[in-house]
Parts: C-alpha cells; sequence; structure tokens
C-alpha cells in the first residue's frame, strides 16, 4: 500500500512536504506552497479508478467518504477543528498526551471565481480558494490514541461540516 507522505501533514512537517500554513480570518490555512499553473482546469474526477488512501495507515478510526466530490480548504478545517475540539471537551488532559489526528487529503487545486457584474469574456476570474479531490472510499480523517465512542462522536460531528456524505471506519 503506497501513501502519499505529502498529503500526512503535521504542523513540523510542513516545510518538507511543501505547502504552506498561513493564519487569515478561519484559522490556520493548509494549501500548496508552489503549483505548475495558477489556474487549474475543473476537470473529470475519478472516473471509477480506485483512489490512493482507501485503507486505513496510521490510526485505529477513521472517516470514509460515501460519494466523490470536492473539500474546500475551510471544510477541511473544519472538520479537524470540530474533531479536535470534540476530543478536548470529552477526553480533557488524555487527548493532549495520546491522541493524534490525520488529515489524509490537501486542498491542492485552485478555485477561481468573477466578481459579480462584470461581463463575459476577458479570461478566467482569479483564484478565490483551494479544493481536493475525494473519491468514493477515500479516508480523508484518521485518528488514534481515544476510545471506540469518542472517536464515533468525534466523527459524526465531523461529518456535519464538509458538504459530501461520510461514515465512520474502524481498523479490523
Amino acid at each position: 500500500m503506497l501513501l502519499r507522505q505529502s498529503l500526512l501533514v503535521t504542523e513540523f512537517q510542513v516545510s518538507k512536504c511543501g505547502s504552506h500554513l498561513v493564519s487569515s480570518q478561519m484559522g490556520v490555512v493548509l494549501y500548496p506552497k508552489q503549483t505548475k499553473y495558477k489556474k487549474s482546469s475543473q476537470g473529470r474526477g475519478s472516473r471509477g479508478r480506485e483512489p490512493d488512501g482507501t485503507q486505513l495507515g496510521f490510526g485505529r478510526y477513521g472517516t470514509k467518504s460515501c460519494r466523490a466530490g470536492r473539500l474546500s480548504y475551510r471544510a477541511i478545517e473544519a472538520a479537524r477543528r470540530a474533531t479536535r475540539g470534540q476530543f478536548h471537551r470529552a477526553m480533557s488532559g488524555q487527548f493532549r498526551r495520546s491522541g493524534q489526528i490525520w488529515v489524509r487529503v490537501l486542498a491542492d487545486q485552485t478555485l477561481t471565481g468573477k466578481p459579480t457584474e462584470v461581463r463575459m469574456g476577458r479570461g478566467k476570474g482569479n483564484p478565490t480558494g483551494w479544493i481536493a479531490r475525494v473519491s468514493i472510499g477515500q479516508i480523508p480523517f484518521e485518528m488514534d490514541g481515544v476510545s471506540l465512542s469518542h472517536a464515533r462522536q468525534a466523527a459524526t460531528l465531523a461529518a456535519h461540516k464538509p458538504c459530501s456524505s461520510t461514515k465512520f471506519f474502524q481498523w479490523s
């Protein structure tokens, strides 16, 4: 099983994998340092191919996506914060010592948009955000170091943040 190391990012590994951690109004935003092209095309999706990251590689629990779609960088960060907040409320100091969360998707494609009331033509709009492609069966979040009930509660809370449907997944 091949896992892309660039998608598994912790705060001290950010400079190694070529991504920026930027503080904004939303919080901490993770996006690539450099892309080959400033604006990307929309693409076709997975087209039935088996995606990377369909098996748990780091934690005992995870959330598995039920349909293909796009996750915005805001949804990824909101789900990560919700999971972390649920662990802190449920377990107080124990999570700080033993609990871990892995985000296995990176928002690496630009999303462009034109301003309102602009006439047709004159090229593509300016980059406004970042998205990550998620395929059916891909695991965007993994967690470990917590009990099954706390992990299930955190996964349920985090599932409301992105616009795609997910289900709880346990290592067997």
